[in-house]
């Protein structure tokens, strides 16, 4: 897997630049509230397909609550693994890098954020947006205590959950695209995974090359290592820049970033910038 810091951030510059390109199209028709959550759940999301591995950093993030819903997510990846599994497969666990690094996961886990937000009052949508953000704050700050990181996590979510709710008030949000911000973190730490040594079996259950839990990857020259140099100095500043650069252009279309058109930049980027 990519570190935590980095699958976070690819979240985030997945929903900036899916927002961003999306133009006058529905996903890009949002308020500032549905961006920053959607923003947050995408974040979040991207560190959420690692809640299979029990010793995995996001599997601590909640203490013993997040550590219990991973042995149990853990079980059934491998069993799922242990059904659906062919000879080409071979006999590993499955419980890693199973179920939920799969696109059926990433569309579930949208569908049913779409369905909590949209049959419940704004309190789910505040739960949600505290699970998230306490999965993203885990997955930036991997390297914190882990015998203090719970109470520090769930207090940094706290903050950053009520901190939404104060300054965005009332402003409507949409549920459908909380619902595909999560699906697009997921995406994002599929492909993260994908890019590094071991692939990612995102396409299950189809059957390739005589496997359903394929692992999609590039050519092993074009591989990354997990926590390596190439990661470290290129892939994450790289995806920082992007996420923020594309977040101030979303953000200045909603009319949350008005200083971004007082810069002076080329014509074509700032009819970009206001058109899509």
């Amino acid at each position: 897997m990519a570190t935590g810091p980095t699958h976070a951030i690819s979240g985030l510059a997945a929903w900036a630049a899916v927002t961003a390109f999306a133009g006058t199209h529905a996903i890009g028709q949002l308020s500032p509230k549905t961006w920053v959550v959607g923003a947050t759940l995408a974040s979040g999301a991207a560190l959420l397909p690692d809640i299979d591995h029990p010793k995995a950093t996001v599997a601590n993030t909640f203490g013993g609550i997040s550590r219990g819903a991973s042995a149990a997510i853990s079980g059934f990846s491998g069993f799922l693994y242990r059904l659906t599994h062919t000879k080409k497969d071979g006999n590993r666990a499955g419980t890693h890098r199973g179920f939920t690094h799969t696109l059926v996961f990433a569309v579930l886990a949208g569908l049913i954020t779409t369905a909590i937000v949209q049959t419940s009052n704004g309190t789910a949508l505040g739960i949600l947006m505290f699970f998230f953000a306490g999965l993203a704050v885990r997955g930036i700050m991997h390297t914190w205590s882990s015998s203090k990181d719970a109470i520090l996590i769930a207090a940094a979510s706290l903050l950053l959950t009520a901190a939404c709710w104060a300054w965005s008030g009332d402003q409507p949000t949409n549920a459908a695209a909380f619902g595909v911000a999560v699906m697009i973190g997921c995406v994002a730490h599929f492909i993260g995974d994908a890019i590094t040594e071991h692939g990612c079996p995102m396409l299950w259950p189809l059957p390739i090359a005589g496997r359903t839990w394929y692992a999609v990857a590039p050519p092993k020259s074009m591989r990354m290592s997990t926590g390596g140099k190439f990661e470290m100095a290129i892939v994450g500043p790289g995806l920082t820049l992007v996420a923020t650069a594309l977040s101030a252009v979303v953000l200045y279309r909603i009319g949350a970033a008005p200083w971004l058109g007082e810069l002076n930049l080329p014509p074509d980027v700032m009819s970009w910038i206001n058109t899509g």
